[in-house]
């Protein structure tokens, strides 16, 4: 499992990475800061490019601490807040299915971030090499409710600082 680890953590990680630099940068064929906070609009996220770049970051910062095994229980609290959200305000009305549009994979991305957090990150980490290592059902449970948490969090920041609509007054 050394081995197995890290290309796990490595794999998924830098898939975390991708997809934020979908949202902060555009790349990888993404819609970037501006067409991410659209996106956010959409699904009454407020305010939307804070709320964007903080998606972007959490997916890009969260997938490089996950795939270096570096301080991987809030990795996983990272990481599960931002798939719990996707899952809520994207994924859950389609169903289980991927192919439907649903939470299947958001959920696989979860039990993943999660079980390395009970494993461990592995010998071959920064983690490890560092002596700092956190690992074991109840670092797992922590990050886990740690990111019910955030995701609660910011669903209900989206809510409390949508806009008013404007209102037009005639004279």
């Amino acid at each position: 499992m050394r081995i197995g680890r890290l290309i796990a953590r490595l794999l998924i990680g830098g898939l975390f990475i991708g997809h934020g630099l979908q949202k902060l940068a555009g790349w990888f064929g993404g819609a970037g800061l501006d067409g991410t906070a659209e996106g956010m609009k959409k699904m009454d996220m407020y305010p939307a490019k804070p709320q964007a770049a903080a998606a972007g970051l959490a997916e890009t910062g969260g997938g490089a601490l996950l795939a270096a095994g570096l301080a991987t229980p809030l990795a996983a609290t990272i990481l599960t807040s931002v798939m719990l959200t996707a899952i809520q305000k994207v994924h859950f009305a389609n169903g289980p299915w991927n192919q439907n549009g649903g939470w299947e994979y958001n959920a696989v991305l979860i039990a993943a971030a999660l079980g390395i957090t009970d494993a461990g990150p592995g010998p071959i980490s920064l983690d490890a090499v560092l002596g700092t290592e956190r690992k074991g059902p109840k670092w797992m449970a922590a990050a886990a409710a740690a990111g019910i948490a955030g995701s609660l969090g910011a669903i209900e920041a989206g809510k409390l600082l949508k806009p008013e609509p404007e209102t037009t007054t005639y004279s």
